[in-house]
């Protein structure tokens, strides 16, 4: 088990039980983790530690050496190697080709694959991720229902141990699930531990005892109680003494036992995640791509979103000729769009990407939230980056020199139009709110600084130009997106731009720091999306440029690699 007190111990087996729980959160993780930590890479065994039980220390137990598998630039050149490459072998080209027959079992196998692969992403990507306790709702028909069941089964429980004689079928069962999933806190090696818990709890044993009315039910949660105070958490020490306050009541202590095994499940799914996200983002190339290698295996057109997504990305380029392809058509050998130029166009497609229209890509599914937030984050400051142009450019010199003004009617914008991709949000209601509360204070400051008061004309052609901002082809709106896409593309084709930001277009400026983070992260997404699904953009690029190429289109190109950042 993972010593909660002492973090420095670890195990290479994290055996978490969940019978009958409500956690199915915990329980994902639970079997994520399995696949994770029994899955070989690259021919090695997948990373490990392990420990003991304090009191079995000297017990015989094996320790697995660590392996060390850290993406690397491989990645990249096994996609180079794919374009002129035919060998399917080769680990890093998987195949797209699916089965022509799916089975039940291949779809809740694909299914299972799919949960691993969202929980190892999120785990990575995301590092305040944990599992809460459901908290469902009070009047929803799923809480009415287990409550009713609950209920249902503690008042059986109660009867049955009210009977004269007593009847301990429910009791024993409850002491069954108890011992598991004390057996699932222990680690291989405590062997001593497990024998003694298995020889308290001999199910057989109570069993007989129960048949002459001889089962000593307080002794059973005393020693359970006792065990369970040796695995909780810090945290949970209290609510374990406790348990002891109700050792008369035998419904509410199995209550109560039961409730803080559930805590303790918690305590030990979150502290295992912690513990091997390090080893897990080392391994998260290859996992992820293994996993949704085998979802691709199973599935009939596991690809076709991402294949229509790249293609879309291809006819775009195709349909603007470049500098170097105009050159290469004065030679009468055009060149093609490189790899690189391909899926870069593509993702920043993300940034205007519709939800409601198109369906993701499959290889950013994992993203999808976070894609959306970014979307809706970027939009946002694209509208507030846009009524600060329009301010500055219609009231001019006397407000261009004030110190602290943009960053007010920024914050002032940014709050009044926080929510706007709500649907019951009112944008022109909001816009309407912006536009009166910056003539406001732009009256409130240049009256403040000794200028004249903006005049009404201008007041108004003010509030309209801000509340029509986000018409369709509004020219300064357009002109905001137009640089923030320019500046994200400048920004995945910048060497460490994770490091070095390029510089901020004009008109970008006042919204520099925020959209700065905003294409941090978006390049970090990126470039990881690049590495684990890089072989299989690249064998969809192959297709459609060696088999479905248009007419025009030369037959045979060399097509450069995709580059690595």
């Amino acid at each position: 088990m993972y010593n909660l007190k002492d973090p420095d111990q670890k195990t290479d087996n994290f055996t978490l039980m969940l019978p009958d729980s409500n956690l199915g959160a915990a329980t994902a993780v639970f079997w994520f983790f399995r696949s994770l930590l029994t899955m070989p890479l690259n021919d090695e065994r997948p990373a490990s530690t392990s420990t003991t039980v304090s009191e079995d220390q000297s017990s015989d137990t094996e320790c697995s050496d660590r392996c060390d598998s850290v993406t690397s630039s491989s990645d990249f050149e096994c996609s180079r190697q794919s374009f002129n490459s035919g060998d399917s072998s080769n680990h890093s080209s998987p195949s797209s080709s699916p089965p022509k027959v799916t089975t039940l079992d291949g779809v809740m196998a694909s299914a299972r694959d799919l949960v691993n692969l969202s929980l190892a992403h999120e785990i990575i990507m995301n590092d305040s991720f944990h599992v809460e306790q459901p908290n469902l709702p009070q009047n929803s028909l799923e809480k009415k229902v287990k409550d009713i069941v609950h209920k249902a089964f503690w008042d059986c429980l109660e009867s049955e141990l009210n009977n004269d004689p007593p009847e301990y079928k429910h009791a024993i069962r409850l002491l069954q699930e108890i011992r598991e999933v004390l057996l699932s806190f222990l680690n291989p090696g405590a062997n001593r531990l497990r024998t003694q818990i298995l020889e308290v709890l001999d199910l057989d044993l109570i069993r007989q005892q129960a048949e002459n009315n001889a089962v000593d039910i307080q002794g059973l949660a005393t020693y359970i109680i006792s065990v369970m105070a040796k695995f909780c958490a810090p945290v949970r020490d209290d609510e374990v003494k406790k348990l002891k306050e109700n050792l008369d009541n035998t419904v509410v202590m199995f209550k109560e036992i039961f409730r803080v095994l559930d805590l303790m499940k918690l305590d030990m799914v979150n502290f295992t995640i912690q513990i091997l996200r390090p080893e897990l983002q080392k391994q998260s190339v290859e996992y992820e791509r293994a996993k949704f290698q085998s979802v691709v295996e199973r599935t009939p057109n596991a690809l076709d979103h991402t294949t229509a997504w790249i293609k879309a990305s291809l006819e775009m380029l195709l349909a603007v000729p470049t500098a170097s392809q105009s050159s290469g058509s004065a030679k009468g050998t055009p060149a093609l769009p490189s790899p690189t130029q391909v899926f870069d166009t593509a993702y920043i497609q993300l940034l205007n990407w519709d939800h409601w229209k198109n369906v993701l890509p499959e290889t950013l599914m994992t993203d999808e939230v976070r894609l959306r937030e970014l979307q809706q984050r970027l939009q946002l400051l694209q509208t507030v980056a846009s009524i600060l142009l329009i301010v500055y450019s219609t009231i001019g010199g006397p407000i261009s020199g004030l110190p602290g003004l943009a960053d007010r009617l920024k914050k002032m914008a940014s709050v009044l139009l926080e929510g706007m991709h709500s649907p019951e949000f009112d944008l022109p209601e909001a816009l309407e709110n912006v536009s009166v509360q910056i003539c406001s204070e732009l009256n409130k400051t240049l009256v403040g600084s000794s200028y004249p008061a903006i005049l009404p004309e201008v007041q108004a052609t003010l509030k309209g130009q801000i509340c029509s901002i986000l018409q369709e082809n509004n020219p300064i709106h357009n002109l905001v997106e137009d640089r923030v896409r320019q500046y994200f593309k400048n920004f995945l084709t910048k060497p460490n731009s994770h490091l070095t930001p390029p510089p901020v277009p004009g008109g970008l400026a006042m919204i520099q720091p925020e959209i700065g983070v905003l294409g941090a992260n978006f390049v970090s997404l990126v470039n990881f999306n690049k590495q684990v699904y890089s072989p299989f953009y690249m064998g969809i690029l192959k297709d459609l440029l060696f088999s479905g190429m248009p007419q025009n289109s030369p037959q045979k190109t060399a097509v450069a690699p995709v580059d690595s950042q």
